[in-house]
């Protein structure tokens, strides 16, 4: 039977009080030799409080810094990222979210998506950024 490992698990009655929802979910689940990442936000993981109000290149580049801690977490690393989807509020947003996320993806060249949705699960949340890496054979020997 395969083993999964879940990293940083929660209950969304913690995460989001405002709304009646009570599902147990987590940041990361790594299976099979795969990380699948939770969609990511501004938003500080230790402290659940929003980070950039009102600020795209500051949400995205607090997306991005979560996505690196996560999968360091998990035994890999941004240079092992595969795919990206990327949802915005905004289409204006593009440009600015696309540059912040290239530099931290620079090299990398992984597959990509971007939607342009009406909302996210907050209305502060303007980007949310969901990724899925590998665990390459450099990222386990470390």
């Amino acid at each position: 039977m395969a083993t999964h490992t879940r990293i940083r698990p929660f209950n969304t009655k913690d995460t989001y009080p405002e709304q009646n929802l009570d599902n147990d979910l987590c940041q990361a689940v790594v299976a099979g030799g795969v990380v699948y990442l939770r969609g990511q936000i501004g938003q500080d993981l230790d402290t659940r409080e929003s980070v950039g109000l009102g600020d795209v290149a500051a949400q995205t580049e607090k997306a991005m810094a979560n996505i690196a801690m996560l999968l360091d977490e998990a035994g890999s690393s941004l240079a092992d990222i595969v795919k990206v989807t990327v949802y915005l509020t905004d289409i204006r947003y593009r440009e600015t979210v696309y540059r912040s996320m290239g530099r931290w993806l620079k090299g990398v060249f992984p597959v990509s998506t971007g939607l342009v949705v009406e909302a996210l699960a907050r209305p502060e949340w303007l980007v949310e950024i969901d990724a899925t890496a590998v665990i390459s054979e450099a990222a386990g020997a470390r």
